[in-house]
């Protein structure tokens, strides 16, 4: 029997299980008769050097009404006893959570495999690391200056304007040069000229879709879940009620999984999220990438078991 797979995540009694990326993963993961340990950020500790956690050993089931079980009681275990953590806890990236991945570091050093690796969890922003590809970027700004967010969109006459701690969609703006609350609407978002923000180009082909393409240890799924807004929405985000429908990944599409690839693996990043607008890459989802189950079910696909052989084959490595 293998060594345990842990998951670190928001709690599991919160979860809508039909759409839950972290359940499909856990559900394939025991269909492989590897046992499984559940945990939460606060259940981390550190004692002297070694890093530990309050775990629950976890049963899963793909059912909308109970899906899950713990079974036993919860036990103090060092991580070093499991053979792969899942990092599944969405953001905010606080400093709560910027601990949890400094304590992950221990465990990466006694040799547990991290998904996602703990370093790259905190070097890089999901949508200031899109930056580093500027080839595959729309115009971009990323300030706390309202009068260059203004000049900026004097430029480029219609934007988006976002914060770089966001997820789901939530507080993004979509911004003209004639919009009566765009003053407002900077203010708030820049609190004043004291938080950042990022602003880019407006891309009309979000009402053909704002697509998730899925990257295993750098290697793009061939089937994008193109999420389309709602009528009278500019975000397409699920999280806000856009519908999502798998398309063939086109050849930019392509192009931009190519050139971010050799990044993703080299950071240690296994399970990425991209989005893509258009011929725009848009944000690089590192935390906790959705869309399994939305694939899964219209492509005939198992992404799961193709994460999890990525996974096998990354520890027969080591």
């Amino acid at each position: 029997m293998p060594k345990p797979l842990g998951v670190i995540m928001d709690p599991i009694a919160g979860i809508n299980p039909k759409k839950e990326s972290t359940l499909a993963i856990l559900l394939e993961a025991q269909r492989r008769s590897w046992p499984l340990f559940y945990m939460e950020a606060k259940d981390l500790f550190l004692r002297d050097a070694i890093p530990y956690a309050r775990m629950r050993s976890l049963k899963v089931k793909d059912d909308a009404k109970h899906w899950f079980e713990f079974t036993g009681e919860q036990q103090s275990l060092a991580l070093d006893s499991l053979s792969v953590i899942l990092m599944r806890k969405d953001p905010p990236i606080d400093m709560s959570y910027i601990y949890t991945t400094q304590l992950l570091d221990k465990a990466q050093q006694q040799g547990v495999l991290i998904v996602n690796r703990p370093q790259s969890l905190r070097d890089f922003n999901e949508k200031l690391f899109t930056l580093d590809f500027p080839q595959c970027c729309p115009p971009s700004l990323v300030t706390s200056s309202i009068q260059a967010a203004k000049s900026f969109l004097a430029e480029q006459q219609d934007i988006i304007a976002k914060p770089l701690d966001g997820m789901g969609g939530r507080s993004v703006f979509r911004l003209g040069v004639a919009d009566p609350n765009c003053n407002v609407i900077l203010e708030t978002l820049s609190a004043n000229n004291q938080c950042y923000l990022l602003l880019q180009r407006y891309i009309p082909e979000i009402f053909a879709g704002d697509k998730r393409i899925i990257l295993i240890n750098g290697e793009p799924l061939p089937y994008a879940l193109a999420r389309i807004a709602p009528p009278g929405e500019t975000r397409a985000n699920l999280a806000v009620g856009g519908k999502g429908k798998a398309i063939a990944l086109t050849e930019r599409d392509v192009w931009i999984c190519e050139q971010l690839s050799p990044t993703l693996r080299e950071k240690g990043l296994i399970f990425v999220g991209i989005d893509v607008i258009g011929d725009y890459l848009t944000e690089i989802n590192i935390t906790s990438p959705t869309g399994i189950r939305e694939l899964d079910e219209q492509c005939g696909l198992n992404i799961s078991a193709r994460l999890l052989d990525s996974l096998v084959s990354l520890l027969a490595s080591k």
